[in-house]
């Protein structure tokens, strides 16, 4: 157990803790008031601030900047990627974040397999089936599970049907290569908190030929897109952390994700970690003991001080079943309370790795004789 009043910090995906240098330049552009569309010389250097932080996120995920659109998050984002194209019926992974799956009502589930894999021959028989132009929705990496899409084998088959390809790539931009144009996404969401960035400042990227009618009207910020007046410290930070994105090296989470579920997994052979066979980030695992509810191995965490989560981080606190794992064909045990997630990001340390094994295994020891009697 930890002797220190540290917190041991393992749940990135949900939100990452701020990095020294986001902090840094935030506090320099607060020093001034800022509002981007003022003509005044502080007007002028808050419009530059934006700009430049425009140009940062466009060059952390190969876009063109003219195609990014700042918002409060890729809650927002999501709602006026899948609100904003017309004439399109929509559809959307089964495991899709619910910022997808509650922005619009007429939302079609495309089907995954048992690793939360998008079944590719179904994708393409739907759109062949339907014989008009269509709007998917895929996130390119899950926020449960860490389980990678393949994007561009996606993008192909909506392409190839006259569709055009959203994806929620919140888990995406630091942990696995994203490149928006080579892999033929249209429009993609990111959350600049996920990377160590600030909360409440998020994108919606689109291919410029893309013609998004906007869900926010009033002024003219974001070139007519998104009304509103910028976020001018939030969108600063966002840029930093979508610079310092693209230096991550994570091949050290990977290792320490690997160790932590060999260990797992050495200490109760049970344990079904998920998506394990398919592609997954480096810093994700999830994985389910079950028969021990995910309330009771979180409160045991947290009483160790360790803070780690059961899945999404988006249902006020609640501990409920995962629709992740319920549409990637898990029973009702599995999928109703017994999984947990651990998710690390750039100041995770092999320390916090062994607190977690030897405060998981103390529960185990606890519980063990009971499970398997």
């Amino acid at each position: 157990m930890p002797t220190t009043n540290r917190i041991i910090y393992l749940d990135y995906n949900a939100t990452a803790p701020l990095l020294p240098a986001v902090k840094e330049g935030m506090l320099n552009i607060m020093d001034t008031p800022n509002n981007a569309s003022a003509i005044h010389k502080a007007g002028r250097a808050a419009r530059m601030a934006v700009e430049n932080a425009r140009e940062q996120v466009a060059k952390s995920i190969g876009a063109k900047t003219e195609g990014v659109i700042f918002t409060s998050g890729a809650t927002e984002a999501n709602n006026m990627a899948l609100n904003g194209i017309t004439n399109h019926t929509i559809y959307a992974g089964a495991t899709e974040h619910p910022a997808i799956l509650n922005a619009v009502d007429n939302i079609n589930i495309l089907s995954v397999d048992h690793d939360g894999l998008i079944d590719l021959e179904a994708l393409n028989h739907t759109l062949s089936a339907l014989g008009a132009p269509a709007l998917v929705s895929v996130m390119m990496v899950n926020n449960e599970t860490g389980v990678i899409q393949p994007i561009k084998k996606i993008a192909s088959i909506v392409h190839k049907h006259g569709g055009i390809l959203h994806s929620d790539c919140v888990q995406a931009l630091g942990r696995i290569e994203l490149n928006m144009q080579e892999t033929g996404i249209d429009m993609l969401s990111l959350s600049a908190h996920k990377l160590g960035g600030p909360q409440g400042v998020g994108v919606l990227v689109i291919d410029p030929k893309i013609e998004l009618t906007p869900i926010l009207r009033g002024g003219g910020q974001e070139k007519n897109r998104r009304a509103g007046t910028e976020n001018v410290t939030g969108i600063v930070g966002f840029g930093i952390a979508a610079e310092q994105s693209t230096l991550t090296d994570t091949s050290k989470l990977e290792k320490m994700r690997d160790r932590l579920e060999q260990e797992i997994k050495a200490t109760a052979p049970e344990v079904i970690i998920h998506g394990e066979n398919a592609p997954r980030v480096a810093n994700t695992s999830m994985f389910s003991l079950s028969g021990v509810p995910s309330d009771t191995q979180m409160i045991h965490m947290d009483l160790a001080g360790i803070a780690v989560s059961n899945g999404s981080a988006c249902s006020s606190g609640r501990v409920e079943p995962s629709h992740v794992l319920k549409a990637m064909g898990c029973d009702d045990n599995t999928m109703g309370g017994s999984a947990l997630r651990v998710s690390m990001g750039w100041d995770t340390k092999e320390s916090d790795i062994d607190a977690f094994i030897e405060a998981w295994k103390t529960l185990y020891d606890r519980v063990g004789s009971r499970l398997n009697s």
